[in-house]
Formats: structure tokens, sequence, C-alpha cells
């Protein structure tokens, strides 16, 4: 399994050392290597310049592939533009070099971009994959369209880590688990959380994550008016479970995604979601039956949203249940089979 470690937050890697612990249970022998090994005490210094820190992590890395010699199958995880390059592309390389199959799990809500715009850094490195997997049908349709097949497997949440519990008394109090890219427009989110503190002033917005839109953040928070926001920065996902079970109603306003895993986290709690409809979110989170969509770019569309869920508690519960049976299709159980049949056809 090659794939980012935890150290870096974000979906690929809780979903790679889902997948790892899982067939461990399985009684499977699985080697994980990442793409973000931990660097020596004595380097980490290092860090703090971008491409040195690069060249030093791409070295670390590589010197670990090594570790294929022992493997049948690779199973290399994938984002797009450069993390394309320099995490599958050489993993793929040498595993097809050492005669091993390869399985591509391509997890970017950005692939039709990439797979659009970067021709000879993309196409080549996809014919190395004995096997596409993507986890939606909104990224099977991108690259059909681009001339690859794909199956899709659905990402896993273990439903157990997450107590799910009905809301009696739905409260304003507000979670956003995603990062702080411009992509995932957590400034909408802000602004939607300014437009209910008007009328619910009670109100709380926990945010959960970190990124480069930082800064402009907490000093977008801190216009707003920081009463009520809280930033708990990277969490460890053995901690996630308590901030989804502290929140009443998640809220995502991405503008590029694919099938995030916290959108299934919320289900599995029980938390009524309200989200844009990006990428697969649409197939998720059906609008009035497993959650409420608003239009992206529309903080007002949002706080509105969440305003009528706290008015229509009712509503809100039978939402909360329709998505509790929803994420069960994304359970280890489900999904496990799905991926043995994946790789016994990658070793056929």
């Amino acid at each position: 399994m090659i794939a980012p470690d935890v150290v870096t937050p974000g979906g690929m890697a809780v979903q790679a050392w889902a997948l790892v612990d899982g067939f461990r249970r399985e009684g499977y022998a699985v080697e994980f290597i990442p793409t973000n090994p931990h660097f020596p005490r004595g380097l980490r210094w290092l860090r703090r310049y971008p491409y040195a820190r690069t060249l030093l992590n791409e070295a670390l890395y590589l010197s670990r592939l090594r570790q294929l010699r022992r493997a049948d199958v690779a199973h290399v995880f994938s984002a797009s533009y450069w993390s394309f390059l320099l995490g599958p592309g050489p993993a793929m390389v040498l595993a097809r070099r050492l005669g091993k199959r390869v399985v591509l799990n391509y997890h970017s809500g950005e692939a039709e971009d990439h797979l659009a715009r970067w021709g000879a850094f993309v196409h080549p490195w996809l014919r190395l994959a004995d096997e596409i997997v993507v986890p939606s049908e909104y990224l099977r349709g991108i690259f059909a369209r681009h001339g690859y097949g794909a199956r899709v497997i659905p990402n896993v949440v273990e439903t157990s880590r997450f107590r799910y519990r009905e809301r009696v008394l739905l409260r304003p109090r507000l979670f956003s688990n995603r990062n702080f890219e411009s992509y995932y427009r957590v400034d909408d989110t802000l602004e939607a959380f300014g437009l209910l503190k008007a009328c619910r002033p009670e109100a709380t917005l926990t945010l959960a994550g970190s990124g480069s839109q930082e800064r402009r953040l907490r000093r977008l928070a801190a216009a707003i008016g920081p009463d009520g926001i809280r930033f708990v920065g990277r969490v460890e996902p053995a901690a996630m479970p308590g901030l989804y079970d502290e929140a009443d109603i998640f809220v995502n306003s991405s503008v590029i995604d694919n099938q995030p895993v916290s959108v299934l986290e919320a289900f599995a709690a029980g938390l009524p979601v309200v989200s844009t409809a990006t990428g697969d979110i649409a197939t998720m989170v059906r609008d009035g039956e497993t959650g409420l969509i608003v239009p992206p770019g529309d903080p007002g569309a949002m706080a509105k949203a969440v305003a009528d869920l706290l008015e229509n508690q009712e509503r809100a519960a039978a939402i909360s249940r329709r998505a509790r049976r929803e994420v069960e299709r994304f359970s280890w159980s489900r999904v496990r089979d799905e991926w043995a049949a994946a790789y016994s056809c990658a070793v056929t």
C-alpha cells in the first residue's frame, strides 16, 4: 500500500490506513510505504524550505520502494498534478519492472483538469496500471471520457468508530472538517456562520483542518466576530469521532471535490449535512433526503438551509436517519469483497 501517511492531514491517508488495518485483520500481509516519510531528527529543519523538503522527501520515499520486491500487488494511492508524478509515478514504474501488478487508486476531484491539461505528464503513467480504481461514478465518468476504464470501489468508513445519536434537540453547533485550501471554500462556511449568528447568537462553529488559507481564514473569523468560532487545527483520526459527537450540523462549501470522507463520517455520527453538490457529493447528499444541497459560493443559502433544519427538527432527524442507512454501503464489510475482487483481477 503506497499512500500519504497521516502526518499529512487528508482523506487519502485516512483511506489508506483504513484499508491496511482492515486487510491485516482479514489475515492479509500488507506493507505500507508512505509517500511522505518521516524526516530523520537532524534533518527536520529542512521542512522550512520547500525545494529542499521535496528533494529529501523524494529521496527517502524512493529508497523505501525496494519493499516492492516482496509484493504481489502494488496498491498505489494517487492525487493529481505534481503529487501524481512524485508519488505514484516512480512506484508504478518500479513495480512493473519488478513484474508486479499495479492497482492505481485515484482520488482527486481535479481529475478532469489533470487528465485534460497534463497530457504527456499523466497518460503514459496511467497505462502502467493493470487496474484503475476510483471511489465514485463521477470519477469513472471522467476517466471514461479520456479513454480509460475504471472500477468503482467507494471510500470506506469505519462506522463503529462513530457514535450515532439522534439530536433530539438540534442546536446550532456547526462543524466543518475540511482542510484550509481554496477549493474547499471554508471562507464561505465562515460567512454563512456570520449570517446565521445574526439570528442565532448562541451558534458555534468548529473548524478542523490546516492549510495554506489558514491566516486568511483567521482574519476573516476575527472580522466576523470570533465569539463562537473555534479553530482546532489538525486532528488525529482517533480524536475525530469526538468532534463529530460534540456537533449537531455538518457544513461543507467545497467547489472542487470528489467523495469526501468527512461527509460520510458525518452521516455515521448522525449529523445532518448541508453541502454544495460538487463532484460525487450530489449522489451522497441527495437534497431533502440524506442532506440539504446549496449552490456553491452562496453563504446566504447555506445559512438559510441551516436555519431551516433548526426550525424543522423532525425533518432534520429524518434526514439523519436516512443518511445513517446510506453510509452502510461504505462499511468495511461491503468494501472488503470489492477490493478482494480488484486484487484478484490484477493478479490474474
